[in-house]
């Protein structure tokens, strides 16, 4: 399944508020409230499909590679869930996102395509690059690239950089200090319902 390019709006109205995808508000349709939905019953499939959904659309990325993320996560020691969404975490799109370099991850990948961005003074071309600790990021050297990315850090200042990234404002680097706890993503969502979910394919 490839990467969602639809209406953003529509996708946070059915499963809450999402930020690496948007960070509109949206509005309530006339007659649509939330009773109406709460109301209906839901499938234990359902449930677990949409924190799933949730999982995808805020990270932006495919359905193959979040089974990718959860088929590695069975492998290595600790929890499957957890391990992950860290995997999600790490990628360098969301680490842009995260730092305040991009308003939102499709941004950020659209930065990282464009090669706007650089990790270790080296020019990163691809959004699913997984940082680790102690990995630099900067901004290419031309005005063009500074530009947008001053303006984007002007936008972002209102949200909080998490603890495990550190930004430089003034000379608009960011580094990866840590792998981050599962507390400092700030989802609402239950990585072990996405883990059962795929149980039967991973």
């Amino acid at each position: 399944m490839s990467r969602y390019r639809g209406p953003r709006v529509k996708i946070i109205r059915r499963l809450g508020a999402l930020p690496g995808l948007t960070n509109k508000i949206p509005q309530l349709k006339s007659g649509y409230t939330n009773q109406s939905v709460s109301n209906k019953k839901i499938s234990q499939y359902r449930i677990r499909l949409e924190e799933k959904q949730k999982l995808r659309f805020h990270y932006g990325i495919t359905e193959r590679q979040l089974l990718k993320y959860v088929r590695i996560a069975r492998g290595a020691k600790g929890s499957t869930g957890q391990i992950s969404l860290q995997s999600s975490e790490m990628r360098l799109d969301n680490i842009i996102f995260r730092l305040g370099i991009a308003p939102t991850i499709p941004g950020a990948r659209q930065l990282v395509n464009h090669r706007h961005i650089l990790v270790n003074n080296n020019i990163v071309n691809i959004p699913s690059y997984r940082c680790k600790p102690q990995d630099f990021i900067t901004i290419k050297n031309s005005q063009k690239s500074q530009t947008i990315i001053t303006k984007n850090i002007e936008l972002s200042q209102k949200y909080k950089i998490p603890n495990h990234l550190t930004f430089n404002s003034l000379e608009k680097k960011g580094l990866v200090n840590q792998i981050l706890d599962r507390e400092s993503i700030g989802l609402k969502i239950n990585e072990l319902l996405v883990v059962e979910y795929y149980s039967r394919q991973a």
